[in-house]
């Protein structure tokens, strides 16, 4: 999602991993290798529709997504449906659930890794999605920006 994106390396493994920042850490369940273990609904990570609460909109929120986004998605992502590097948002959030959009943004590698569709993605875009590092707070107020550019009021 970053202007060097083309240049990242990427990396995965078993077991689990721990991400985050400033505090902000979060223990991320990565899958085994075997694809038939996935949940494409759900993704791999800590979100579920357990923790992610999406019932009304929050403008600040996605205020502060949409700076987030400005500075670590858009020179990828464009708000409509057309690709740039990576896939454009618009439609996204009727895509996929909150939760499995949430799990990729903290963790794309495992996911990368074992679902179809973003491989499919990838093989269109040539360029893997890097892990940006974001908090949770962070991915939550993108997913409101999210359902913000998808019409949510």
């Amino acid at each position: 999602m970053s202007a060097f994106s083309a240049a990242v390396l990427f990396s995965c493994g078993e077991g689990n991993k721990t991400a985050g920042e400033g505090g902000d850490k979060k223990e991320v369940v990565v899958a085994d290798s075997n694809p038939s273990d996935y949940d494409p609904q759900r993704g791999i990570g800590k979100w579920d529709e357990t923790n992610v609460d999406v019932s009304s909109f929050d403008p600040a929120l996605a205020a502060e997504g949409k700076k987030i986004a400005d500075t670590k998605c858009t020179s990828c992502h464009k708000m409509t449906d057309e690709r740039l590097v990576g896939p454009g948002w618009k439609g996204v959030t009727e895509r996929h659930k909150p939760y499995w959009i949430m799990n990729f943004i903290t963790e794309p590698d495992p996911m990368i890794d074992v679902d179809p569709k973003l491989q499919e993605q990838l093989e269109l875009c040539l360029v893997r999605m890097p892990n940006q590092n974001l908090t949770d707070q962070d991915a939550r107020a993108i997913v409101e920006f999210m359902r913000e550019n998808d019409g949510a009021k």
